[in-house]
């Protein structure tokens, strides 16, 4: 069984003892815990680097899920190792037009939201008078709930915010909710928007 620190150990090893900051792998243990607990929880079939259709254009998505021959299900995964400040702003504009663009081709699709910042690169936003990871914390809170009738396009049905401290050793120091709320969320609107999907 893969566990959440399992994947953190892993991004770290990839992110920060190998420096490679930028692998396409450094989440590769994420996805794979995202589809074992999936699996868990009775969603078969999870695929991890799904190119899922948008309106403006079909994107690889970290973790996905089809039924009856069409995404239901997307999971975008990041990282924010370093520069906190000029890092966060982007990866809310990367949610909103990710989001909105799967969405406006597949309005009944969920999609959910995995960051993992480092702690430890933090500092105090001037602006917001909290720490970077606070306000993306905030800010993913507003882009987040989504749900049946109101469907808001840009909007994600579930996140998580997983702060880790990589100064030494991996850490995981907090989450935003638990991990196992966020996948039993995510599968619950499964059920609702895929009725029969599921068991």
């Amino acid at each position: 069984m893969i566990s959440l620190q399992d994947a953190v150990d892993d991004l770290h090893r990839i992110a920060v003892v190998e420096g490679k900051t930028t692998s396409t792998s450094r989440l590769s243990m994420l996805a794979n815990y995202c589809v074992q607990e999936l699996a868990l929880r009775g969603v078969a079939g999870v695929e991890m680097e799904a190119p899922i259709p948008g309106a403006g254009r079909s994107k690889q998505w970290d973790v996905a899920w089809q039924y009856d021959g069409k995404y239901r299900l997307g999971i975008s995964l990041k990282s924010i190792l370093r520069n906190l400040a000029g890092t966060v702003p982007n990866r809310v504009d990367d949610l909103i037009g990710e989001t909105a663009n799967v969405q406006l081709h597949s309005p009944e699709i969920v999609v959910g939201y995995i960051m993992v910042v480092d702690v430890a690169q933090d500092t105090v936003s001037k602006s917001h008078g909290m720490p970077w990871a606070d306000v993306a914390s905030s800010r993913l809170m507003a882009l987040s709930g989504r749900r049946a009738p109101a469907w808001t396009t840009g909007v994600v049905e579930e996140f998580v915010l997983v702060k880790v401290e990589f100064a030494s050793n991996p850490v995981v120091v907090s989450t935003s909710q638990s991990m196992a709320s966020f996948f039993d969320q995510i599968v619950e609107q499964l059920r609702v928007r895929s009725p029969g999907a599921l068991r």
